[in-house]
């Protein structure tokens, strides 16, 4: 798709601001120490605002009460919202009691956030308890370096409880490719460890003094499972095994989310085919894909930066072959794999290794006490026993890994007893949103707080039709910048405005096609009233088990997105 009108290694043009307050950070310190210091604002002043984020936090403010404090006369109570680097999302039980603490001492919210990028977030950090949010990290072994901004970000791999040793493999891959992907500044240690000052010079010898162009997602997915959703991300190695070993990935590159409402520049797009490479080549891989989309990516417009416009501008065989010569390899032609599924597995899962695990499903991914449903203190109760660790999937969920046969029935009795294993219908395990209101600043409509009356709403059309035992894979999002993955969905809401919402079909079960806008800028009755009319149709006419996003494009009330670069934003007719 991308080879018809190759353009410019280079974009050449004025640079955005953004390359100017890297360039001028002092490899990302900036005056972050001095700003923590002044008390009369409760946020960062100036270029910290934004450098903060390379150090894993988004200043944001409560939008619920903006504009009572503003009649008020006072600033936006700010606070920060905190991402830890998690990479794979394994946790062991001792961290897990430490950040439960943190976030029920020392946060706004009193919450912990599992995030679909395998970690977790503390929201409503205020300015006074950075520091201590830093250090308490670090006591335990954990960091937040490089969660947010123009550098790679937390790895995902596969969660896969069954193949226990494949995993592991993987796993250990995933913790790898993110150590050397780090940014190498000692700006971190320095600031929040009070480390003191190294007296050589900084370098950056993969993601360069001005960092990458943009974001950058990278995932190791084990097949048949694509829980990391690898088509949302810049870089991924799909394992290849032989015997139950891994012995090399397949590379696919390039791909993205994100879009501007209006903007027919912007697209979601999937990753592309690379090659196979073994093992042995995986880390010089990475550092080369990553390097040759620091020099290539456009640094004149942030909305056309990611590795996707890159590939689509350059051409997948020169980049390609770029990334050949600096890792110094040629790839093998891609070996056979296939995606047959996305979701977790939910209850009780034995492994290979005779040991079980335990899948939870949490809404939302947000850990909170509710009323008769105590879900944090659960999870805690749990870490207090639990011999194993915790991993966090890319679906927002928590799985209780490793228990031993003899440690099931104390398992199971404290989560039933905290609310963490009610009956959950499938179609909310295959439903998921972004955190939007109240905290995020993009958030353009409600996400988290709209789903869960949502989802019961679409059961009920799903019930009326004879379907409620089946699933549609629904995501939504409070704005176009794909935080919650609605592009890769059967049905995908992409926030507009208050209420309002484009409405997006014909994604599949696995993940691998884009789904395209059937309307737009539409309020939840229209849209229950679409998906009414659409899911009487699917159950009526569908071929055997045939999911929701493959029967609209075979029926043809959407076309497929096959060139995103050119039909993205092409009208619905087939």
């Amino acid at each position: 798709m991308s080879e018809k009108h190759p353009g410019p290694l280079v974009v050449e043009g004025k640079l955005v601001d953004a390359e100017r307050l890297k360039k001028e950070s002092n490899y990302l310190r900036g005056t972050i120490l001095e700003d923590l210091d002044d008390g009369l604002t409760g946020g960062f002043r100036g270029d910290n605002f934004l450098l903060i984020r390379f150090h894993g936090m988004y200043q944001q403010d409560d939008r619920d009460i903006r504009a009572e404090r503003a009649e008020q006369k006072l600033e936006p109570r700010h606070a920060m919202m905190l991402r830890c680097r998690l990479p794979g999302g394994i946790i062991t039980p001792t961290q897990w009691l430490a950040i439960d603490k943190f976030a029920t001492e020392k946060t706004l919210y009193g919450s912990i956030r599992l995030t679909n990028r395998q970690t977790f977030q503390f929201h409503g950090i205020l300015k006074k308890n950075v520091k201590p949010s830093h250090q308490m990290l670090h006591e335990v072994g954990l960091d937040a370096l490089a969660t947010a901004n123009d550098v790679n970000r937390n790895v995902l791999c596969t969660s896969n409880p069954v193949e226990s040793e494949l995993h592991q493999e993987a796993y250990e891959w995933a913790k790898k490719i993110s150590e050397h992907l780090l940014p190498r500044t000692r700006a971190y240690a320095e600031i929040w460890w009070d480390k003191e000052k190294v007296a050589t010079t900084d370098e950056e010898p993969i993601l360069g003094e001005t960092y990458l162009p943009r974001k950058f997602k990278t995932t190791v997915v084990i097949p048949p499972h694509n829980d990391v959703d690898l088509h949302a991300n810049d870089l991924n190695f799909i394992a290849v095994a032989e015997k139950g070993k891994l012995i090399g990935f397949n590379l696919l590159v390039g791909g993205g989310l994100s879009i501007e409402h209006g903007n027919k520049a912007t697209y979601a797009r999937t990753a592309s085919e690379i090659g196979y490479l073994p093992l042995h080549k995986t880390l010089d891989v990475a550092a080369a894909v990553v390097t040759t989309q620091r020099d290539w990516g456009n640094r004149t417009d942030r909305k056309n930066a990611k590795t996707k416009y890159t590939l689509e501008r350059v051409g997948v065989d020169t980049f390609k072959a770029e990334v050949e010569k600096r890792a110094g390899l040629t790839f093998e032609p891609i070996r056979p794999y296939e995606f047959t599924t996305r979701g977790d597995r939910f209850d009780w899962i034995k492994g290979i290794d005779n040991k079980w695990h335990l899948t939870l499903f949490v809404e939302n991914g947000r850990l909170l006490d509710y009323p008769q449903r105590p879900l944090k203190s659960g999870i805690a109760a749990i870490a207090r026993v639990h011999k194993g660790d915790f991993r966090l999937t890319a679906n927002q969920n928590l799985i209780v890994a490793g228990v031993p046969e003899n440690e099931k029935a104390r398992i199971e009795a404290i989560a039933r007893e905290h609310g963490l294993m009610e009956n959950v219908s499938a179609q909310r395990e295959n439903s998921m949103a972004c955190v939007a209101f109240p905290t995020c600043p993009l958030a353009m409509a409600e996400a988290e707080r709209f789903l869960p009356a949502f989802v019961t709403r679409v059961e009920e059309i799903m019930h009326r039709h004879g379907v409620g035992d089946e699933h549609i894979v629904l995501r939504v999002t409070g704005c176009p910048n794909g935080c919650g993955r609605a592009l890769l969905a059967e049905i995908g809401l992409v926030g507009k405005a208050p209420g309002r919402y484009n409405l997006h079909i014909g994604g599949n079960r696995t993940g691998t096609r884009i789904p395209r806008m059937h309307r737009e800028n539409i309020t939840e009755s229209e849209i229950l009233a679409s998906i009414d009319e659409l899911v009487a149709r699917w159950a009526q006419e569908r071929h055997g088990d045939e999911g929701f996003g493959d029967f609209a494009i075979r029926v043809g009330i959407v076309k497929p997105v096959v060139d995103p670069a050119r039909d993205f934003w092409d009208s619905e007719a087939v």
